[in-house]
């Protein structure tokens, strides 16, 4: 198989117990479910989503160069007889299939990935460690659910040596059909945080749902756990209880398998001693943040369980870099100097607050500057949101931000509490506070934005890059 074929045609046909219609081309280069990012020679899977039905652009798939559309029967009447088709039952059910065939023709060792927060910076260091060592497939973006897990195994290449995939849920038993369908080598679980509460009854029913990753695991696989989580005993029963035989775990924790020694944090990035399962190692890593240090025990654990030698795997953690919307830093202009503006505008909950408020405590700051922190609702917390909101007092406090400037009804609860020198402003939605924030930032400046999805504080990301060129340095940090 070429290298720019990722499924033959009778592979799939077969795979799905699809029908064939039209002149269908030999093979396919990869899989889409989105015409925006879609290539030519791919082919085009009409999922139903929750809000469109993925037949709506099949002609335009077709356009934009797509090798052949994978259809539902009852939707096939909607197209031309000669249209290029893979004719299935259900869509997502054969996309699901295709992945079932894509893991059990593949040889690379498989890591899956889950936790409340962490999952996909955890992710992309295992990836960029385990690619020193050969081919390396992995999740693209937080590709972590019930579509984007299957998505992201079928679209794994024979070739790989090794796999990675993100595993999220926000209810109980959705992890289960997917490590069932990874079937990993090694299942690391990050964290258990007060995440999606809205759909739990409490942090032990989070627990108990995260390590349903561990019902998925390789017969001979391992568990890798945080040891400085409140529910590592939790997590570890119920890997026992799935037949786990080998449990490791990582932290600051003294008993930890895998423990750091110490580190420095800097602004740039964090200098790191650890003792992984029993090697002691010193590395850098290349983004700051706490959380990335303490993410690294569990990667380099996970590589060095999987044979992959430990000097060369951390090594690469010199390369790390944040992903967008989660750490990102950019260098912007302003009248007389410069502001540093850090995008966390990708998501959020209690746990990555707090870490973000961190990271912006660690911030360099220039003459007269000041640590700002900008921050929508965290969404899908229940009863629980206005407390979890009004308790960021004390990371507020601790890191040093000097002001905030809050978005939204549950932020209201933060609001009220800020002591009135650490307010910034206050908006009932982002858009409204935008305008206050642009004109508040000035040079020296770290400013730091954060919130969920839901609460859109991305734009405001957006007209602080816009209202002003980002400098030499930054330009040439995105050149890389």
């Amino acid at each position: 198989m070429t290298a720019d074929v990722l499924w033959t045609l009778d592979e799939m046909a077969k795979a799905m117990g699809a029908r064939r219609e039209g002149a269908l081309p030999a093979s396919v280069s990869g899989l889409s479910i989105d015409t925006r990012t879609l290539k030519q020679g791919e082919a085009f899977f009409a999922i139903t989503g929750e809000h469109r039905d993925g037949h709506e652009f099949v002609e335009e798939a077709f356009v934009r160069g797509a090798a052949l559309a994978v259809v539902a029967e009852d939707k096939r009447a909607a197209f031309s007889s000669d249209a290029r088709l893979l004719v299935v039952p259900d869509v997502l059910d054969a996309l699901r299939s295709l992945a079932r065939a894509a893991r059990a023709r593949s040889n690379a060792k498989i890591v899956g990935v889950t936790g409340s927060v962490g999952k996909t910076g955890t992710k992309e260091m295992l990836r960029l460690v385990l690619s020193k060592f050969g081919e390396t497939h992995a999740s693209t973006a937080s590709f972590n659910n019930h579509w984007g897990v299957p998505l992201s195994l079928a679209r794994m290449p024979a070739s790989a040596r090794f796999g990675v995939f993100e595993i999220g849920m926000n209810h109980a038993g959705e992890i289960t059909p997917l490590t069932r369908l990874v079937r990993p080598h090694v299942a690391i679980i990050t964290a258990v945080e007060a995440v999606h509460l809205e759909f739990f009854g409490s942090v032990e029913g989070i627990a108990d749902a995260k390590a349903e990753i561990f019902l998925g695991l390789e017969p001979g696989g391992t568990a890798v756990i945080n040891r400085d989580n409140p529910h590592y005993e939790r997590l570890r029963m119920r890997a026992k209880e799935a037949g786990v035989e080998r449990i490791v775990s990582f932290g600051e924790n003294g008993e930890a398998d895998t423990r750091l020694i110490d580190v420095s944090l800097r602004p740039d990035g964090s200098a790191v001693s650890a003792s992984i399962l029993g090697a002691d190692v010193t590395y850098k890593i290349g983004a700051p943040g706490r959380h990335l240090v303490l993410n690294s025990l569990a990667v380099l654990t996970a590589a060095s369980l999987l044979d992959a030698d430990l000097a060369v795997a951390a090594l690469a953690l010199a390369a790390v870099k944040p992903a967008s919307g989660r750490g990102e830093q950019h260098v912007l202009h302003a009248p007389g100097g410069t502001v540093l503006l850090i995008d966390e505008s990708y998501n959020a909950n209690p746990a990555s607050m707090r870490a973000a408020l961190a990271l912006l405590g660690q911030a360099s700051i220039e003459k007269g500057g000041r640590r700002i922190a900008v921050l929508g609702d965290m969404l899908e917390l229940g009863p629980m949101g206005p407390k979890l909101h009004r308790d960021l007092l004390d990371e507020i406090f601790a890191n040093a931000i000097d002001l905030v400037f809050a978005a939204g009804p549950l932020m209201r609860s933060l609001w009220d509490a800020l002591p009135a020198e650490r307010r910034g402003g206050y908006a009932e939605n982002s858009a409204a506070l935008e305008p206050e924030v642009l004109t508040a930032v000035r040079a020296g400046d770290a400013v730091m934005v954060k919130g969920s999805l839901g609460s859109r504080m991305g734009p405001i990301v957006l007209a602080l890059r816009t209202r002003a060129p980002q400098d030499a340095r930054s330009r040439a940090a995105a050149r890389g």
